[in-house]
């Protein structure tokens, strides 16, 4: 006989907490009832204020206003990343969301375009996305699905805003629709003796909270995973050295770029995110190959506004749980694993294992089917996006310090290597399952930081040399037409979704 959950515990607030209650709240419209526990004085780390295009069906489900989430996060619109001085000290090239270029028959535009720049007739391949040139003008408009056969209807955005605000933004709509929040800091966590499954959580006032489904949000600590489930980690630093970051803000400055720049330091790279009322900017490093202090300095040399605030400082490592579900326990956000920042994947993580969470909702009796293919889905999603990071830092030619040296010449996953080795042989590359990364996102990384295959794929050649060098120039004279035709970001922002001083 089935039986039906009753409680759910979220323990943590910020963007974990509050993404996973505001979810739950609307899709579970009251059939449980859900706590959320938060203490004031824990600070929550919230400085992850990037996002990548998928954040648009998570505010979609929660059917918020994007003008008014935009409003209320400070927010601003980011058509990609750019990359510098990841390849070699002085270059430069975006990751930029959505479609490059259109497909000409059987293939992909960028196998034409490695045909014409063999031979040297090819120009910058951010000429061929409609987000990477407009990214380069400082240029945006949201995308006009009704005009399909334009390069206007494929503008793919995510955002840049203030996490803590999100949060708090979240907060009032999941209480709102009946999410309890519980303040003050859970001081233990008891487990059945029976068989080891969460039972209640203590608060630092006596008082004891029982549930039936715990989700630990409480972030890097994983106060209910780790500390009283003892689930174990899966350390990924020796691909991903990078163990400590500093944060601050700056003000805003005019350059108020449609997009997230990462620079790459000596140790490790800085980003850069263009909010409304702010800049947010960050140093991720090895502290290995740099102390604090001098990583401290390279950050506020760095800044292109007067500092806002004093840095915050975080030490991670780079990997995840073991089991991210854990009989009764499901660690959302920090609590279940880290990657660092660099393709924004962060809040992504958190929003995905919710929705796949709802999908595979347990009764009352936790069936160890639905709890392994939540985790074998999850550990598949964790390892490619780990993949796609490790590559920023295996792909590169520095040689300049022994933080390069060791990253270039770092063996790496047997997953990787095989992207990698197809990609060099004929600039080939498949999506496998439903990884986060799009077959673009791979392309442009791998050609932005020099992998140029040796070849291409041999069905090029059906069309001349005249037909392809036609083909290409129509996509780039389209796409340029296009973005001159676009405003600014900063007259869009303004226009559209201008925030509160």
């Amino acid at each position: 006989m089935m039986q039906q959950l009753r409680r759910i515990l979220i323990a943590g607030g910020g963007s974990a907490g509050w993404m996973t209650a505001a979810l739950l709240a609307k899709l579970f419209q009251g059939l449980y009832e859900i706590t959320l526990v938060e203490s004031e004085e824990i600070g929550t780390v919230g400085v992850g204020e990037a996002t990548i295009p998928a954040i648009k069906k998570y505010n979609e489900l929660l059917g918020l206003d994007e003008n008014e989430f935009l409003q209320r996060t400070q927010g601003t619109f980011k058509l990609g990343i750019q990359f510098n001085d990841w390849w070699r000290k002085g270059e430069s090239y975006i990751h930029g969301f959505g479609v490059i270029g259109q497909d000409l028959g059987w293939l992909r535009c960028h196998q034409y375009w490695l045909k014409m720049r063999a031979q040297g007739r090819a120009s910058d391949f951010a000429n061929f996305s409609i987000n990477t040139a407009a990214a380069l003008e400082n240029k945006f408009m949201r995308a006009k699905p009704d005009m399909g056969e334009s390069p206007i209807g494929h503008i793919a955005n995510a955002f840049h805003f203030d996490a803590g605000l999100y949060a708090r933004f979240l907060s009032g709509y999941a209480q709102e629709r009946g999410v309890r929040r519980r303040e003050g800091k859970i001081a233990g966590v008891a487990l059945r003796n029976e068989d080891g499954f969460v039972k209640s959580v203590t608060m630092d006032d006596g008082e004891v909270i029982e549930a039936d489904f715990f989700v630990d949000c409480s972030g890097f600590r994983g106060l209910i995973i780790e500390q009283a489930m003892k689930t174990g980690y899966e350390d990924w630093t020796h691909w991903l050295p990078c163990d400590r970051a500093i944060a601050v803000p700056c003000e805003r400055s005019a350059d108020f770029t449609p997009y997230t720049r990462s620079t790459a330091r000596e140790a490790g790279w800085q980003w850069r995110i263009p909010l409304q009322h702010r800049t947010g900017n960050g140093h991720v490093y090895s502290s290995k190959y740099i102390d604090d202090n001098a990583a401290e300095r390279v950050l506020l040399d760095n800044l292109d506004g007067e500092q806002r605030a004093d840095p915050l400082r975080l030490r991670f490592v780079t990997g995840k749980r073991k089991r991210i579900w854990n009989r009764n326990c499901v660690a959302v956000g920090l609590a279940a694993g880290f990657m660092e920042p660099l393709e924004s994947t962060s809040l992504h993580l958190i929003q995905s294992s919710v929705i796949r969470m709802v999908r595979l909702l347990p009764d009352a009796g936790f069936d160890q089917a639905g709890i392994d293919e939540f985790n074998r889905q999850t550990d598949f999603e964790y390892e490619r996006i780990r993949d796609f990071i490790i590559l920023h830092y295996k792909a590169t030619e520095r040689n300049d310090t022994p933080f390069w040296d060791y990253c270039r010449t770092m063996e790496v996953p047997a997953t990787l290597q095989r992207k990698m080795n197809l990609f060099a042989a004929n600039g080939r590359i498949f999506r496998e399952d439903e990884e986060l990364f799009s077959e673009e996102s791979w392309i442009q990384v791998f050609l932005g930081q020099g992998v140029i295959p040796r070849g291409y794929d041999p069905l090029v050649d059906i069309k001349s040399d005249a037909q392809v060098a036609q083909f290409l120039g129509n996509i780039e004279a389209v796409i340029a037409k296009c973005v001159r035709l676009m405003p600014s970001h900063a007259d869009f922002v303004a226009k559209t979704c201008p925030a509160p001083a």
